[in-house]
C-alpha cells in the first residue's frame, strides 16, 4: 500500500532537527580542513591587504611630516643665525664712573654685534674673568634681555689715593692695586702716598685706608712710612684740616675711626698720636 504525504508533511521533512543541523555544520568544517593551505593563507592575505596598505601609507605620511619638520626647523634656524635677532643690539653698561662703557664691554667681552650665543650659558664664566682684565673692576653682572639685548651693571674700586713715580702721580685702587694711568695733578680728596719703599707696605696700608669713613679719607691730605725702632709700622698723616697724626698700619683704621671726635677737642692745632692709646698735643712753638 503506498502513502501520499500532503504539503504539510513535506515541510516538516525538510525542517532540519538541531542534531541534524549540528551534523551538517561539522560536516562543512570539515570539508573546510581538508582544503589545501594555500586556499585558507590566500583568503587571509586578502582580508589583510586593506588593512596593510592603510598602515603602510600611514607610515608615509608620518615619515614626511617628521622629514619636513625637520627641513623646516633647520632652514629657520639658519635663517635665524645669519639675521640680526641672533646678535647683541645693544649692550648697556651702569654703575661705572670711573671706567667708560666701551672700556666695561672690552673688559666683560660682551659688545654690540656679537652673538647672543657668547652670552647665553656664559654670563657666570664672563662675570668671573672681567675683574681679571681690568683690575678696577670690583663686581660685574651681566644680564640678557630679549631679544637680544644686554646689560652690563658694575661695581668698581674707589681710588684710595696716588703715589709718585718719577714725577708723575700715579692711581692706587682700594684693593691695593697701583693703576698704569698717571695723572700730573692728583684728584681732591684722596691722598698722595710717599716714602713707602716696599710695595707690601703699601698694600696693608691701602687696605687699612679703604675701611675708613668717607668724610675722614677726604680730611686726609698725605700718608708716609715712618717707621722707628719702637713701631716699624708706624705712619705719619697730614690732615687737611691742619692737624697731623701717627698711626700703626694693623691699628689704623680702628683708631682713625676717634680722630673726628679727638680733633673737635682741640683748641688748637696739633698732633694727635693713635699709636699706644689715644690722645693729642699742640704742635711746639
Amino acid at each position: 500500500m503506498k502513502f501520499r504525504l500532503n504539503r504539510n508533511d513535506k515541510k516538516q521533512q525538510e525542517t532540519l532537527t538541531p542534531w541534524e543541523s549540528y551534523q551538517k555544520k561539522a560536516a562543512a568544517r570539515r570539508r573546510q580542513a581538508r582544503a589545501p593551505k594555500w586556499i585558507h593563507q590566500a583568503k587571509r592575505i586578502g582580508d589583510k591587504l586593506p588593512r596593510l596598505k592603510h598602515q603602510r601609507n600611514r607610515k608615509l605620511a608620518r615619515r614626511l611630516t617628521i622629514l619636513l619638520t625637520s627641513f623646516a626647523v633647520v632652514i629657520g634656524i639658519m635663517v635665524y643665525l645669519i639675521s640680526p635677532l641672533s646678535h647683541l643690539s645693544s649692550v648697556t653698561v651702569r654703575g661705572a664712573h670711573a671706567l667708560s662703557a666701551q672700556r666695561v664691554q672690552q673688559a666683560t667681552q660682551v659688545r654690540p654685534g656679537d652673538s647672543i650665543f657668547k652670552v647665553l650659558g656664559h654670563t657666570q664664566r664672563l662675570e668671573q674673568q672681567a675683574p681679571r682684565r681690568n683690575s678696577r673692576l670690583k663686581k660685574v653682572t651681566i644680564q640678557f634681555k630679549r631679544p637680544n639685548r644686554a646689560t652690563i651693571q658694575v661695581t668698581e674700586y674707589a681710588t684710595a689715593g696716588y703715589v709718585m713715580k718719577q714725577n708723575r702721580y700715579y692711581e692706587v685702587l682700594e684693593n691695593g692695586v697701583v693703576s698704569g694711568q698717571s695723572v700730573t695733578q692728583p684728584k681732591s680728596g684722596t691722598p698722595v702716598y710717599g716714602s713707602f719703599k716696599k710695595s707690601q707696605t703699601l698694600h696693608r696700608m691701602i687696605l687699612q685706608y679703604a675701611k675708613l669713613d668717607s668724610e675722614i679719607k677726604r680730611n686726609i691730605s698725605e700718608i708716609h712710612d715712618a717707621p722707628n725702632k719702637d713701631d716699624p709700622n708706624r705712619v705719619h698723616l697730614f690732615m687737611n684740616d691742619g692737624n697731623e697724626v701717627y698711626a700703626s698700619i694693623p691699628t689704623f683704621a680702628q683708631k682713625m675711626a676717634y680722630y673726628p671726635g679727638i680733633a673737635a677737642k682741640m683748641k688748637q692745632k696739633g698732633v694727635v698720636n693713635l699709636e699706644v692709646g689715644a690722645y693729642s698735643y699742640p704742635f711746639t712753638k
